[in-house]
């Protein structure tokens, strides 16, 4: 299992990025799969706590029984214009439930430090194992890629846009 923090420490500039990606618009949009097998894309509000890249979700959401039926999922930045200038970060891993009592209070604490408001009751929270990340960014008539994957140094591609 790879977690935010092993993968921060093994691509800084990359986390750094991903990290200023969720942070700015507070939004992402997690990508899971139905029961029938099409893909869902959800709105999400990202959380990188305790070391993990953490979703939290209404209890029994769609997108959360999606996530227990089948854990992979795409963690995706939201995107402001046609022009994708500020790029595309994403988180593709498992989403494995956090059911420990300190995990989900800590999760408690920091979003309410980050917005002010906190779960209580039920509610769903899942952490990402990560299982590679790539960072694509637009401009100049082409395409630069960043990949990362654990174990390995990033990658970096161009290609024509």
């Amino acid at each position: 299992m790879t977690t935010w923090d092993e993968f921060a420490a093994a691509a800084p500039a990359l986390a750094a990025a991903g990290t200023e990606r969720f942070e700015r618009t507070g939004l992402a949009l997690v990508g899971s799969l139905r029961r029938d097998g099409y893909p869902r894309i959800s709105p999400v509000e990202p959380l990188i706590t305790g070391g993990w890249l953490q979703l939290g979700m209404m209890y029994r959401s769609t997108k959360a029984l999606d996530l227990y039926r089948n854990p992979r999922c795409l963690v995706h930045s939201t995107v402001a214009d046609k022009d994708g200038a500020d790029g595309e970060f994403k988180v593709y891993g498992q989403a494995r439930p956090v059911t420990d009592v300190a995990g989900r209070e800590r999760y408690r604490a920091a979003l309410f430090e980050k917005i002010g408001w906190r779960p209580e009751g039920d509610f769903d929270l899942f952490g990402v194992d990560i299982q590679q990340v790539a960072f694509v960014l637009f401009g100049g008539g082409k395409q630069a890629v960043r990949v990362w994957r654990p174990g390995k140094p990033v990658r970096e591609l161009e290609k024509p846009a």
